[in-house]
């Protein structure tokens, strides 16, 4: 038997009520246009008032335009630092350095690695090096001049390195005043530049000790995970003890959050530990992962000249500004 379906009634007329019988008068929408209300609503004005919140959870400032150089008096030193690898030490140095130099900034890049990836990344071949930091370092008749290599970017030089820089930080070991060797042989250079980017290696040995002494500041680049995140208090004393016996004039110039995925948890969640315990001295800059930084390693090129328009290089031209504004002589 089919199941017995049911048609379905006719709703029954709405009944009048009963009781009070005064209507409401309800205005009709053409008589409150939705423009007024938008204009005059204090949420609308408020949103449009708030700054933008950046990558690092802080409202994201408006960095100016860097002014045009003055008179050169003395170059600042800045060593990109962190004991970890892989963290941005090398990508940094070559970027922010083109970015700066862009910027009108004559920058001189010390390759103070003995891997020798800076010098890698801007196209020179290792292997094929006459002269490096090493010579100028243990031989007393090399000059700067000697080792300084150009770069394809305008304003921009090299000093360069390869795997002799290993044998230094062993004889380093036997020199009076071991620590103050980089400083001494950067001294000529100090007039001819206005910024000076080491890039060091990655542990607290004594030539990492030797880019402190030298410098006027630090750049700690540190990738957004967790391991990266453990090693920064270690790099941290170091820091403060050179300051306190070697050099009292060195600063920690801010912590740069790099390799950073908006889109996952644990990036978020990292950037927030760092600024928990790093407050201000977190740039509000961040570097985004892409490729273009891999292609443009390949290619020998910062990522600036190599896709000149990509995000990455948007943001190294966006941390020279930021970068320029907390040195005292800017």
């Amino acid at each position: 038997m089919p199941p017995l379906v049911r048609s379905p009634q006719p709703s029954a007329p709405a009944q009048p009520a009963t009781g009070v019988t005064e209507t409401i008068p309800f205005p009709r929408p053409e008589e409150t246009p939705v423009e007024s209300v938008v204009e005059s609503s204090p949420v609308t004005e408020a949103a449009q008032r708030a700054p933008e919140i950046g990558p690092t959870g802080r409202p994201m400032p408006d960095f100016p335009e860097p002014r045009p150089v003055g008179a050169r008096t003395r170059a600042r030193v800045v060593s990109m630092c962190n004991q970890k690898g892989g963290v941005g030490k090398t990508t940094t140095t070559i970027n922010l350095g083109a970015s700066l130099a862009e910027f009108g900034r004559k920058v001189l890049l010390v390759d103070f690695d003995p891997q020798g990836s800076l010098s890698v990344g801007l196209g020179l071949n290792p292997h094929e090096m006459d002269l490096s930091i090493y010579n100028l370092l243990m031989q007393r008749d090399i000059e700067l001049a000697d080792v300084v290599v150009p770069t394809g970017v305008p304003g921009m030089d090299l000093l360069p390195s390869n795997i002799d820089l290993s044998a230094a930080e062993v004889q380093l070991v036997h020199e009076v005043a071991r620590e103050q060797t980089l400083q001494r042989v950067l001294a000529p250079a100090l007039s001819d530049y206005d910024v000076i980017l080491i890039d060091c290696q990655p542990s607290l040995g004594l030539l990492t000790v030797n880019a402190l002494t030298a410098s006027d500041g630090v750049i700690v680049p540190l990738e957004c995970e967790y391991f990266a995140l453990r090693g920064v208090a270690l790099l941290k004393t170091t820091i403060d003890k050179v300051r306190e016996r070697l050099n009292p004039g060195l600063e920690i110039d801010g912590v740069l959050g790099t390799m950073f995925d908006g889109r996952t948890l644990h990036s978020r969640e990292v950037m927030e530990r760092l600024v928990q315990a790093w407050g201000d001295k977190v740039f509000h800059t961040v570097i985004r992962r892409t490729v273009k930084f891999s292609d443009a390693t390949v290619a020998g090129e910062p990522i600036t000249a190599y896709a000149s328009s990509s995000t990455g290089a948007g943001h190294y031209r966006q941390l020279a500004r930021e970068v320029l504004t907390r040195w005292p002589a800017e």
